[in-house]
């Protein structure tokens, strides 16, 4: 894909579906009884790997443009897969499903493409086997492919060292079908997708913080109810930064964006632009489903640069590498701190952006665990290679926007995963 340098971005655009909440949606429509409907699912590779996963264990599920049916089976109703189960390079569905199978009656496989089988799934391992969970990483480096044998499982109180909503809604999941409550305690509050969804589905859930510590917990009782339910998808505010980024940094720019979700477990982003001097209005504020949702009013900005670090971090740290472009053209220095979960996302997203803002005659540090970016004003068109990551793919498609020159993106495709329409979109916006 080739990128060029341009001027006045405006429209009115709407973001597909959360990714977090549409996996969740079909999983927790899967485990619950009667259909449950789900409207602005997102159909990219990830969650349709998610459906695909289900099918194999015997759900019916119909996917169309306007809207997805799950005929869901209950809490015990999947059956044994008759093949591997592919993930493909979906985290979410390869750690969210051990939690889900680790309670099942029947054995079973994941395993997804090269770079999935790659990322780190002994944080998963290890909890789930505390409850007794029988999960083995088949080649012994506590990455998939993932064998997961029946067992019983015990409820638990688990403090994860990392900030991490699939974690915690594994161990979460694994606890629908263990022996008693199972909690997990963070050390700062991850996203909340799995609670306020499954609860909604009738999931017995009690979110607090420790006396002691401070520090967030969640439990959930064994065995609920869940009944299908009527889901609204809010748009993706992780496919939203990249007009928001837009919108802020290329000149005589006025961007709505309609229907973006903005859970404050997930809206780090809209922080830190309003920080670094960003003109971001909310509009017609409301909660559907369990989650806030507004449209953002985006005008262009003069920009400066900001400290990011501690409890914000994992309430934007698929958007690093946007916001890694915002500092490169905003005036002073940006340092991120606190971002190690970077290294372990489809890319090392600190070497991967550090590489590619260099190319572009950036300024950028990289740290052990963040990184520290000198804003020039501006940055020249180069050859951007994609890394196969589609959140690298199109943060520097929006630096090229910005960028002197012409900029090529390599392997462009990967951004299917997450937004199929992604090119389309922007180009709505062009004067």
């Amino acid at each position: 894909m080739i990128i060029r340098k341009t001027k006045g971005l405006r429209g009115v655009i709407s973001i597909p579906g959360d990714k977090s909440v549409s996996h969740r949606a079909v999983m927790f429509g899967s485990l619950a009884g009667g259909t449950t409907e789900i409207t602005n699912f997102l159909q990219g590779a990830d969650c349709l790997a998610t459906i695909n996963c289900f099918r194999e264990m015997g759900i019916e599920i119909e996917n169309s443009p306007e809207k997805i049916l799950i005929h869901g089976k209950g809490l015990h109703g999947l059956h044994v897969p008759q093949t591997i189960l592919n993930t493909e390079n979906s985290g979410t569905t390869t750690r969210l499903l051990s939690g889900i199978l680790a309670g099942q009656t029947f054995e079973s496989t994941l395993s997804g493409d090269a770079s999935l089988n790659t990322r780190p799934m002994g944080r998963i391992i290890k909890p789930l086997s505390l409850m007794g969970g029988k999960i083995k990483s088949i080649h012994g480096n506590n990455c998939a492919p993932l064998h997961i044998s029946p067992s019983a499982l015990h409820g638990i109180h688990y403090h994860s060292k990392v900030a991490s909503a699939q974690v915690k809604s594994a161990i979460l999941l694994a606890g629908l079908y263990a022996d008693g409550i199972t909690s997990v305690t963070e050390p700062v509050l991850s996203r909340n997708h799995t609670e306020l969804m499954l609860a909604g589905f009738g999931g017995k859930l009690r979110s607090f913080t420790q006396p002691d510590t401070n520090l967030p917990t969640v439990s959930v009782e064994p065995e609920p109810k869940l009944e299908g339910q009527k889901i609204v998808i809010p748009g993706d505010i992780s496919s939203a930064a990249y007009f928001i980024a837009a919108g802020l940094l290329i000149p005589d720019s006025e961007i709505l964006i309609q229907n973006v979700g903005i859970n404050p477990t997930r809206a780090g982003i809209l922080t830190v632009c309003q920080n670094m001097g960003g003109d971001i209005t909310f509009l017609n504020e409301k909660t559907v489903g369990g989650e806030p949702v507004a449209d953002l009013l985006v005008k262009t900005s003069n920009l400066h640069g900001t400290v990011i670090e501690g409890s914000i971090i994992p309430t934007l740290i698929d958007e690093i590498p946007i916001i890694a472009v915002l500092a490169s053209f905003a005036d002073g220095t940006t340092v991120i701190r606190n971002a190690e979960e970077l290294k372990v996302k489809e890319t090392d997203r600190i070497e991967t952006v550090s590489e590619n803002l260099k190319q572009m005659g950036g300024e950028v540090i990289p740290t052990e665990d963040g990184m520290i970016i000198t804003g020039k004003g501006y940055l020249s068109g180069a050859k951007i290679d994609s890394f196969l990551d589609h959140r690298i793919a199109m943060a520097f498609s929006i630096a090229g926007l910005a960028a002197d020159g012409e900029t090529e993106i390599i392997n462009s495709h990967c951004i299917d995963v997450s937004y199929p329409t992604f090119f389309e979109t922007l180009e709505s916006l062009f004067l």
